[in-house]
């Protein structure tokens, strides 16, 4: 097949998960055309069958923001017309499902452009339920060839926010490469991050205030009074500077160390001990499926998709979101006790290998990319009797 990709190129799951897909797909014979403002961080030296296209937005002074959906369209129209693409996947609705339909529409007469959306999460759960996006969002979605949902709880979301019918959404879980993400023979960091030999607490995002890094200190400061430890924090964004400040008044600070980003987090994760992630939402939490694969147990909120990665008490532990007393206690059970950090770590390792491996969910994909290639309407076709107005 040939496919295009477009995703947003920055540091985030549904960017990481888009480009980790399409260099599988090449990997097994696919041309693969991602197409997006920038090359997608991941995308790193050549590869064969994979190409990218750079979307040009024209900074004419009459317009006051560029319009990148409409560039984004007529670049799919043309990627699609000289490398003749059976299909175009766009990952996170806005803007790229509409940027899609309307490519689709561009080739009308000359071919049959299929697109599959992939929902990843702020998509559905914030931006596209804003006033400004929600009717295009829902108009998109709609007239999608093919719908995915990253969790099954992001699926019943759409459903309930865009009324969407649930059978016309396929739950096709976020997935790792489980040879590069795992604790045997990665380089050892530890006497760099804890150079007397602590334990590692980890925590990686882009700190926005949904990550709620705050209460990660607040966690850490319970922990650290009674195990020594170090809170290595990975990535940047809007809440780092309050968290660092946190740890300030805490008295914890020279326990702290932010190291900003990384593209080497595969290492760093192998490293830690224990990963924290006690968002307040999280349509999957791709970072904690990073660290289970790296056999490091996951103490997290119990929310969103988180459930449906992290097994209680086989992988990890959930809490209720902000229940930092309780983060801290199941922390320091697990650093505490050998033997149940043995059990909790093989059995994270399980879970990634077992549950969300490249070899477990790529074909799924393929198997999606042939049935949509394989019909003749959009699953929103007839929008009186499948989730019209």
């Amino acid at each position: 097949m040939k496919i295009g990709i477009t995703c947003y190129p920055t540091y985030g799951g549904s960017g990481a998960v888009a480009t980790e897909l399409g260099l599988e797909l090449a990997e097994r014979g696919h041309e693969i055309h991602f197409i997006s403002y920038a090359q997608p961080f991941r995308l790193d030296g050549f590869r064969e069958r994979v190409f990218f296209h750079e979307v040009e937005v024209e900074d004419y002074p009459l317009f006051e923001h560029p319009p990148y959906t409409l560039a984004l369209a007529v670049a799919v129209h043309d990627a699609a017309r000289q490398y003749d693409l059976d299909l175009v996947h766009v990952h996170y609705a806005i803007p790229h499902a509409a940027s899609g339909w309307i490519a689709r529409e561009m080739l009308l007469g000359e071919r049959d452009l299929k697109v599959v959306t992939t929902l990843h999460g702020t998509d559905i759960t914030l931006v596209g339920q804003h006033p400004s996006f929600h009717a295009i969002t829902r108009f998109s979605i709609l007239r999608s060839d093919g719908l995915t949902a990253v969790s099954g709880y992001l699926r019943d979301e759409t459903v309930r926010n865009f009324g969407i019918p649930s059978e016309d959404i396929s739950v096709v879980p976020n997935f790792i490469d489980t040879d590069r993400y795992r604790r045997e023979g990665k380089p050892c960091h530890r006497t760099s991050l804890a150079p007397e030999g602590e334990r590692i607490l980890m925590h990686v995002s882009n700190f926005r205030a949904v990550k709620r890094a705050v209460d990660i200190v607040e966690v850490f400061a319970r922990v650290v009074a009674e195990v020594p430890s170090r809170l290595i924090m990975v990535g940047d964004g809007p809440d780092r500077v309050r968290a660092g400040k946190r740890a300030v008044e805490l008295g914890v600070a020279d326990r702290v160390t932010f190291l900003g980003k990384h593209t080497s987090v595969d290492e760093l994760l192998a490293c830690a001990d224990l990963f924290l992630l006690p968002s307040e939402s999280e349509s999957f939490g791709l970072a904690a499926l990073e660290a289970m694969a790296c056999g490091t147990p996951v103490v997290a909120s119990r929310v969103g998709g988180l459930p449906e990665v992290v097994t209680e008490g086989e992988s990890g532990f959930l809490l209720p979101v902000g229940d930092v007393e309780g983060m801290a206690e199941a922390s320091l059970r697990l650093l505490r006790d050998d033997a149940l950090w043995q059990q909790l770590s093989a059995g994270a390792r399980r879970r990634a290998v077992e549950e969300f491996s490249v070899d477990q969910i790529v074909p799924r994909y393929e198997e999606l990319y042939r049935k949509v290639l394989g019909q003749e309407a959009g699953i929103g076709a007839d929008t009186t009797t499948k989730g019209g107005e």
